[in-house]
């Protein structure tokens, strides 16, 4: 005789008692590891996690409760976890406890973007949030629009597509070498050509330099400005590349990933002058947005150049069906099964606002500058320049103090679980990346993270 089948999440009662052995395993976990990282390196994470697991398809099952017990809690024992103050490497944010509770929901209930009738409130939430969110970045155009992406990687190579169906295969690319490394791989998917470079020796698109590259190609062209680099947190100076750009009739695209959450803050959102002269834009939420991954966007100023990403299944998308009103969602994307990733933006923005979200942009800056000010106060590190958004480049110095002395001393913390900082070249050297995206850190906190450092390079 078959077993019963196990509940399914659209069970309210049986998802609530799964959840609460969720959550002790999450606590469980954080415990035993104690630290923003796992200490022993890779070998012992890996160790620990085949411990724990053991046969990963055993012949007979364990149970849905001993299951998530054991996983979960490997999976949060052996974390980077970005919630806490002292991981701060990369941009990847500490998610809202309300925009991981909407995830949960759109988890249990699994509408796929793929068809109205197979999403229908989920796809009219998220009509109304992109075009929202589209209307942020550009507040002069009538109709904007913007597509929900897995991230940065995806807008960009979607604002590639574009710029080739809108310019013809002969588009050339130029970026700034402080580029994203999505922009080379998108050329290399779509066929196009190599992008062309142009050096950025201060850390941003030089209007002059740009203007010189520009010189020697012909053709349609589409010029990649950055607001946030991933490295340094630098904004291209944009007025003055969207100057350039109308005066040689090219395309501009901006990769504001990172810094596009800016246009929430009334104290920052002058750092994006000259977004909105953009034909694209890449924003992603899942930074400076605080939603679990993936929450990214493209916005676009004309939705005309959205046609060319028309296309027709007779299963999901009749003719007859669109004719008789039902909405097309196939052109919203070059994915086919979707999640309704947009519902966790949805409640997070009817949640804060516009103000509530500005403000824990706000802080975040103020914590990449109060990083800055210690820096400056400890003799035993260099800082390489103020912060532009929230990420702050310092490095140990003194005698004997070389790249290799950088890099030793965060593989260090690594190892030790203490604390997790990247890594990023600028002016030929070597420099620990502190990325802080973290709200509730504390002054405390970041001196805690000083007196690591400054106690790894001296060891």
């Amino acid at each position: 005789m078959r077993a019963e089948p196990p509940p399914l999440a659209a069970d309210p009662a049986a998802l609530s008692r799964l959840l609460g052995t969720t959550l002790d395993a999450l606590r469980e976990g954080a415990e035993i590891r104690g630290g923003p990282l796992p200490a022993g390196g890779p070998d012992a994470v890996a160790r620990r996690v085949r411990e724990a697991m053991g046969e990963p398809l055993p012949e007979t099952g364990q149970g849905p409760h001993e299951a998530l017990r054991t996983l979960v809690r490997a999976l949060a024992e052996g974390a980077a976890d970005p919630a806490h103050p002292l991981c701060a490497a990369h941009l990847h944010t500490p998610p809202l406890a309300l925009a991981a509770a909407a995830d949960l929901a759109a988890s249990a209930l699994n509408p796929s973007m793929d068809s109205w009738d197979q999403a229908p409130a989920a796809s009219a939430i998220e009509g109304r949030v992109t075009a929202a969110l589209a209307a942020e970045v550009y507040p002069d155009a009538p109709h904007p629009d913007a597509l929900v992406t897995t991230g940065g990687t995806e807008s960009n190579q979607l604002a590639l597509l574009l710029a080739r169906e809108r310019l013809g295969p002969a588009v050339r690319t130029v970026v700034g070498a402080n580029a994203h490394h999505s922009f080379q791989r998108a050329a290399w998917l779509l066929g196009l050509p190599e992008p062309s470079v142009v050096p950025t020796p201060r850390g941003t698109l030089d209007p002059a330099a740009l203007r010189e590259a520009l010189t020697t190609l012909t053709g349609p062209i589409l010029v990649a400005a950055t607001a946030g680099t991933t490295d340094e947190g630098l904004i291209d100076p944009l007025p003055a590349l969207a100057d350039l750009c109308e005066e040689r009739h090219a395309d501009l695209h901006v990769d504001a990933a990172y810094g596009g959450p800016l246009l929430f803050s009334r104290r920052h959102r002058s750092l994006l002058d000259g977004l909105a002269r953009a034909r694209t834009v890449t924003v992603d939420l899942h930074k400076l947005g605080w939603q679990p991954a993936a929450a990214g966007l493209l916005a676009v100023r004309d939705p005309a150049d959205l046609a060319a990403l028309g296309h027709t299944a007779a299963y999901l998308n009749a003719d007859d069906d669109t004719e008789a009103g039902l909405p097309d969602l196939l052109g919203r994307s070059l994915r086919t099964t979707r999640r309704p990733d947009v519902l966790k933006s949805a409640v997070t923005l009817r949640a804060l606002g516009r103000t509530g979200l500005g403000e824990l942009v706000d802080t975040c800056m103020d914590r990449a500058q109060e990083l800055a000010d210690l820096v400056e106060k400890a003799p035993g590190l260099d800082l390489k320049a103020r912060p532009t958004l929230t990420t702050v480049l310092f490095r140990p110095n003194g005698p004997g103090v070389t790249d290799r002395t950088v890099a030793a001393v965060r593989r260090t913390l690594l190892t030790e679980g203490r604390a997790v900082l990247g890594r990023a070249e600028a002016d030929g050297r070597l420099w620990l990346k502190a990325t802080l995206l973290n709200p509730h850190a504390t002054p405390g906190d970041l001196a805690q993270l000083i007196t690591l450092v400054e106690g790894s390079a001296h060891r």
